[in-house]
């Protein structure tokens, strides 16, 4: 399929799979991906905003606000248990993902993540900056506040990943999320607590984060030591640079990571991380997506190209993106067991979609 006809493929995708509500389902076809999270819906309205289809971008900002609103009560709550020094279970904390209807989804899953939350305050802000519509600050206060109090209190604490997985660690990935949604509101309404939060934000992560001159999957405390738990890189360390703008990508840090990303992580597509066994460990297209955007910003317009290429090369008849691809598996057993169990791989993703169209339009402003 041709690149037009992908974006606007890719569009019509998304369009048709935004609930009425204004949730983004992750994969219509996929039982375990029939919610809408805060950290991919975050990055499928920026798309959209990028694409001119801002109507759909805010139909989800309101969803979130109204998701979120009501949940005072139980942020209270948790903010009396940590200002106690209590035991907060995981079960006890906001959810990552919710019904598209804006429901809590009780099932069992990894739900104590902090990524979409950074997350939607900087997608919010990028909204209110494209569109001008500084009223939907007064109009999601609330929901907003809770935002803001809830990764003010919790932003240091162990949670799962953006995969879901490694409950007990703290992710970079997940603190440039943080970062760049504090970052981006505390500029916006000119709010000092904010900003100085996320350059101590930022500051932890240059001063923990950093292993053989780049960033790592992960850390944890020892001892009152923060140390690498997980020393090898992941994908999503990317987002450190692009698009949250803890370091600039062409820092030493952020180009070694990309090296060590290279070397350990890419083939034609880019993978998650070395002991990725989800399905075998293919590649994502998502990733491949942030991945070119990097080299568009090192000035690599050829290689950020063959990504583009690549990615739509994976579309099926009906011009449908996967979430990944079983191209050089890690673990072709895993892949195999996973089938097995679940069936394909999610199919189409929503999130693969938006990123297709994010370096689509990025390479389209040279």
């Amino acid at each position: 399929m041709e690149i037009a006809q992908l974006i606007r493929r890719s569009i019509d995708v998304i369009q048709l799979n935004q609930h009425a509500s204004g949730g983004y389902v992750a994969s219509p076809l996929f039982p375990a991906y029939s919610y809408s999270w805060l950290r991919d819906g975050t990055f499928i309205a920026n798309a959209m905003d990028r694409v001119g289809e801002v109507e759909s971008a805010e139909k989800f900002y309101r969803w979130v606000h109204q998701v979120l609103k009501d949940k005072r009560p139980r942020l209270n709550q948790l903010l009396q248990k940590h200002a106690n020094q209590e035991w907060i279970d995981r079960s006890e904390f906001l959810g990552t993902r919710y019904h598209l209807d804006g429901r809590d989804d009780h099932s069992e899953w990894g739900h104590f993540q902090l990524d979409g939350y950074g997350a939607w305050l900087w997608g919010l802000v990028q909204h209110i900056r494209l569109t001008g519509l500084t009223e939907l600050l007064t109009e999601f206060r609330e929901s907003i506040e809770i935002t803001v109090d809830y990764v003010m209190a919790f932003w240091h604490f162990p949670n799962f990943d953006c995969w879901e997985e490694y409950p007990d660690y703290v992710h970079p990935a997940t603190l440039a999320c943080l970062y760049g949604g504090l970052k981006a509101l505390g500029e916006l309404e000119s709010r000092p607590a904010l900003t100085e939060k996320a350059a101590l934000i930022q500051h932890f992560i240059h001063k923990n984060a950093i292993h053989e001159g780049r960033f790592v999957k992960s850390i944890h405390c020892v001892n009152e030591e923060w140390l690498p738990a997980l020393p090898g890189v992941d994908a999503s360390l990317l987002w450190l640079a692009l698009p949250f703008g803890v370091c600039q990508v062409d820092d030493p840090c952020m180009i070694r990571t990309i090296q060590a990303i290279e070397k350990d992580l890419a083939h034609g597509g880019i993978q998650r991380y070395i002991e990725d066994r989800y399905y075998g460990g293919g590649e994502w297209l998502l990733l491949t997506a942030w991945y070119g955007l990097a080299q568009v910003e090192l000035g690599n317009l050829e290689e950020a190209q063959r990504c583009l290429m690549w990615i739509a090369s994976k579309a099926d008849e009906l011009g449908r993106l996967p979430e990944q691809v079983a191209d050089n598996l890690r673990e072709p057993a895993e892949f195999e067991r996973w089938t097995r169990e679940h069936g394909q791989p999610a199919h189409p993703l929503l999130w693969s979609h938006a990123m297709f169209l994010v370096l689509s339009d990025r390479l389209r402003q040279g």
